[in-house]
């Protein structure tokens, strides 16, 4: 089965789906009151510089103000640092060219950087680097060697900053190559003049749009079919490919079914699995997700599946589907950041080589960098995958207003008994006679039922009076004394 991109476009949001062999890999979600900010230029102004943590706070016009670490400032900038410290740099009210490296993520503004990148379809343009590269991705030497002599060239004809090639530039001719470069540095000259003119905190220059990016910078060799179910965005589609990538063009596909698109494919259905905390492997056994703060856990179990031979080889079968649906669960999930991964404990090194093997061999698809440790005395994996983005999760869901993002709630019982310690208090506090608790459903029923002699026997001990009623919107943590 061929590798395919899908595009569904609503007035409210975009969505690009990458499926390979059938599977959905990634999704890629951008709402229209809620653009993501990563590429974005702005005129900043230091709003407040923190020797301790060497970074300071720049105002960029967002809600709160965007974090930039002294790592994160030009290598020019930190060789004219005195002592190499951001305050002999920055200080307060001070204008600054900055660009979005990373979005808000939940609490956190976004993350900055002075090193300007401007990507096109086959280079990124870095104006204020004085370094050239190659994608790690084309590993022919004789390759990596030709696009090097040809960006090394360009710059000292057009005395420029520095250049990566992406992936896409492999085997690309020499005159392709030299052309996308000279757009980008046009496209830098007009991004300089617009910043000269533009006010404090306001913005200078944003990536393209959702569905031209996954065009850009989505598409590879094994791509056959790029669909998109919006005529209008079809049309910039084709647009943009014949100008920039015109071998792409006649990929592009107008999807006019009846049908939704992403049905067809099975994606919403992927979608809401992906924001489960248990997915089921085909052997039987299942995986735990659960993201923190701090990281994400991953518990691997045999569940039911028993196998066929002896505890070990079942063991080692599950642990080798779980490297494979994990490297999948981390691309769709987008998850990021510290990942900590439990496999089911293997007692042949052997097996565990294989398994991180698998797993490495699974990620190398992924177009987020990670990095892999070997198994740990505790039979751990540890890793980490760059997040640049927020997660599947953040981006579709908000923390659960009834236990505030625990995942778990109080049981009926414990309600209860915070309940007849809430009357305590009450009746001494106020001398009162009678009383109203206001509760969950399921909270009077067990107070009426299961805890009926304890009431009771409150009731005598208290000499007050209390009287219950159900509220249907409060849930089993929510309830209040009201004195009569």
């Amino acid at each position: 089965m061929s590798d395919e991109i899908l595009i569904n476009v609503t007035p409210p949001e975009t969505r690009v789906a990458v499926v390979e062999n059938g599977i959905l890999q990634e999704i890629f979600i951008e709402r229209t009151r809620r653009r993501g900010l990563v590429g974005t230029i702005y005129k900043g102004q230091v709003c407040r510089v923190l020797p301790g943590m060497q970074a300071a706070f720049v105002d960029i016009g967002l809600e709160r103000a965007a974090f930039l670490h002294f790592s994160d400032l030009t290598t020019h900038h930190q060789e004219a640092s005195d002592n190499g410290t951001i305050e002999s740099l920055l200080h307060e009210g001070q204008e600054l060219m900055v660009q979005v490296s990373k979005d808000p993520i939940g609490t956190k503004g976004a993350r900055l950087t002075t090193e300007i990148t401007i990507p096109s379809r086959y280079q990124v343009y870095m104006p204020f680097s004085k370094f050239s590269g190659v994608s790690q991705r084309i590993e022919c030497d004789a390759e990596r060697e030709r696009l090097r002599a040809c960006i090394d060239a360009f710059r000292q004809e057009y005395d420029s900053g520095g250049y990566i090639a992406r992936t896409a530039a492999e085997g690309v001719d020499e005159f392709v190559l030299r052309a996308d470069m000279l757009f980008l540095l046009k496209l830098w000259k007009a991004i300089q003049e617009r910043y000269a003119q533009a006010p404090l905190r306001s913005l200078v220059h944003e990536d393209l749009p959702l569905a031209v990016r996954a065009l850009r910078d989505l598409y590879r060799g094994k791509v056959e079919k790029i669909r998109v179910d919006s005529h209008e965005v079809y049309q910039r589609l084709v647009q943009f490919a014949d100008e920039f990538i015109p071998e792409v063009a006649p990929l592009i596909e107008l999807y006019q079914g009846e049908r939704p698109l992403f049905d067809i494919y099975s994606v919403e259905d992927e979608i809401q699995k992906a924001l489960q905390r248990k997915v089921q492997l085909k052997s039987g056994g299942h995986l735990v997700f659960d993201q923190t703060e701090a990281m994400t856990t991953i518990d691997v179990n045999t569940g039911g599946f028993v196998g066929s031979r002896n505890l070990e080889e079942t063991i080692f079968k599950t642990n080798l589907e779980a490297a494979q649906t994990i490297a999948r669960q981390l691309r769709l999930r987008n998850i990021g950041g510290i990942i900590i991964i439990d496999f089911i404990d293997m007692q042949d090194e052997e097996h565990r080589r294989q398994v991180l093997r698998a797993l490495e061999k699974s990620l190398e698809k992924d177009h987020a960098k990670n990095t892999i440790s070997e198994v740990s005395s505790l039979g751990l994996v540890q890793m980490t995958r760059k997040r640049t983005r927020e997660s599947l999760e953040h981006v579709l869901c908000e923390p659960c207003p009834a236990c505030g993002g625990r995942g778990m709630l109080k049981t009926a019982e414990t309600t209860c008994l915070e309940i007849f310690r809430e009357i305590i208090r009450e009746v001494r506090q106020y001398d009162a006679h009678s009383l109203l608790v206001l509760a969950s459903n399921e909270v009077v029923e067990r107070l009426l039922d299961e805890e009926a002699d304890m009431l009771a026997e409150l009731e005598r001990f208290l000499k007050v009076r209390i009287r219950f009623r159900a509220e249907p919107h409060y849930n089993q943590e929510q309830y209040d004394v009201v004195l009569l």
